[in-house]
């Protein structure tokens, strides 16, 4: 396997431990009935670790709240073993510390295990603090690079209607024109 996914839907099952959900990750490499050989029982471990879920293994899912969900779906991604890690919104729903939490264990992950994720985002300005490289769509030629060859070419002054909402170059955030 190449990628593995984390979606914004929630899980159909809310009954499982964290322990069987991220083990769920696994499931791809397991035979027909599923049993765990010791390299995905070291996935799961080593994924767990790198998530900080020690202490939550074995909770229920229903008891954790959205940001403790949301690092179990990134471990269970991150059990998968793939290179590439695909995120749709991972800090949906978080408030402004769980949404840095978040992007900073990816930019962690990505680091100590030299895998590229990839995720989508409306918190641009996390992004820009926390990303190495990031593709704005705007609707027109879509630029890419990292942050701060992005705001020296001035793209994101252009993302919103300036009427409205205005960045500012020198703090990397943007303001609401009043």
């Amino acid at each position: 396997m190449e990628i593995s996914l984390v979606l914004t839907e929630k899980i159909a099952s809310k009954n499982l431990t964290v322990l069987e959900l991220i083990a769920l990750g696994r499931q791809p490499y397991t035979n027909w009935i599923g049993s765990l050989s010791d390299k995905d029982t070291n996935a799961i471990q080593d994924a767990i670790t790198k998530v900080g879920l020690q202490d939550l293994k074995h909770k229920k899912c229903y008891e954790l709240s959205d940001g403790q969900m949301q690092r179990v779906m990134i471990a269970r991604a991150l059990s998968q073993d793939t290179s590439i890690m695909l995120l749709d919104e991972p800090t949906t729903h978080l408030d402004l510390y769980h949404k840095a939490n978040i992007l900073k264990l990816l930019k962690s992950i990505a680091y100590t295990t030299q895998k590229t994720i990839l995720f989508t985002t409306h918190e641009i300005e996390l992004a820009i603090q926390l990303c190495d490289k990031m593709l704005l769509i705007n609707g027109k030629d879509n630029p890419f690079g990292q942050p701060c060859e992005l705001i020296e070419q001035k793209h994101f002054d252009s993302l919103f209607p300036q009427d409205t909402v205005m960045f500012d170059a020198s703090t990397g955030t943007f303001r609401v024109k009043k």
